[in-house]
């Protein structure tokens, strides 16, 4: 097994489960030493020294903090340091190995790709799929490939093409067939599921620990703070579903910790054999109660079979 610890000048955070991240912002904090990815890898590391990548492969792992990452094959990138003095030409100064281009604090790695299988993960978020690129520069992650899920211990999150995580703007886009699932059995899906998170008020409220301190000033590491989803965008054929309703529009906004929704659009709500149709909708999926309203100029429609619980009523 071959092992390299890589010093990144930046946040190493590969995941992002859009319900559990959070990012409070410390009140200018003493700079923080750069902490290490270790990485192992059982087929060994490869070091690319015209193309400044260092590349681990077979059932590559890295872990910094408390957030792991592992794949079939690891490629970090690396470049010279902005304002770093010019390498000394003496041979004796020149890097021999990954350990010394990396660790001579003349480089920093600004980009991190997994590849086959990978799985990224804390104690309580698992984010997986067949390929991630995270770009430290702009704080963003890409999941994609066909088997995208991330799981927090309230939500499953899935989606077909892409899962893309934004640490600066604190939001999560999932994209085609995308769905979150709430324990309580809840869900919403849509062709794209945009996420807003809020941070926790606990994490807010004091500062973070080094462990999660990026070197370079940078947002910290997404896993590594707890925090709450407030508000998800749904895009394209939406649809919300609870234990005894479901409705249907062009878009929406859900509140998951109010439980509301409003949906937009071509708007149909069913429960059992009813149904009713309008051009807008609120919901409380706790309550399930709904207020359907019409187009201007227009009515609502639908059809209610006796002795059945209409659509937004409360549920029994």
């Amino acid at each position: 097994m071959k092992r390299i610890a890589l010093y990144l000048l930046g946040n190493f955070v590969l995941g992002g489960c859009a319900t559990q991240l959070a990012f409070a912002q410390p009140a200018a904090p003493e700079p923080a030493a750069p902490l290490p990815i270790n990485i192992t890898a059982s087929q060994g590391i490869e070091w690319r020294q015209a193309d400044q990548v260092v590349i681990a492969t077979g059932s590559a792992k890295a872990v910094r903090g408390n957030v792991t990452v592992t794949a079939d094959q690891l490629i970090a990138h690396y470049r010279k340091k902005p304002g770093a003095a010019p390498a000394t030409p003496a041979p004796a100064a020149a890097a021999t190995s990954p350990e010394d281009a990396l660790e001579n604090g003349s480089t920093e790695i600004y980009q991190l790709d997994a590849a086959g299988h990978v799985h990224i993960y804390t104690a309580t978020d698992n984010a997986y799929g067949d390929h991630a690129v995270y770009n430290m520069d702009k704080a963003v992650l890409v999941l994609t490939g066909a088997h995208l899920k991330l799981t927090t211990p309230s939500d499953v999150i899935t989606a077909r093409d892409s899962v893309e995580y934004y640490s600066v703007k604190r939001m999560a886009v999932a994209r085609g067939n995308a769905l979150v699932v709430a324990n309580d059995g809840r869900s919403v899906a849509a062709d794209t599921l945009i996420g807003y998170i809020d941070p926790a008020p606990s994490a807010a409220a004091s500062p973070q620990p080094a462990s999660s301190q990026p070197a370079s000033g940078g947002p910290p590491d997404m896993l590594e703070q707890g925090g709450r989803l407030k508000r998800v965008d749904a895009i394209g054929h939406v649809v919300i579903r609870t234990p005894t309703e479901m409705a249907a529009g062009d878009r929406g906004v859900y509140l998951p910790d109010q439980g509301q929704a409003r949906l937009g659009g071509n708007v149909h709500i069913i429960r059992g054999p009813n149904q009713l149709n309008g051009a807008d909708a609120l919901l409380n999926t706790k309550t399930g109660v709904a207020t359907l309203l019409p187009a201007q100029g227009g009515q609502v429609s639908g059809i209610v079979v006796p002795s059945s619980p209409a659509p937004g009523g409360p549920s029994p």
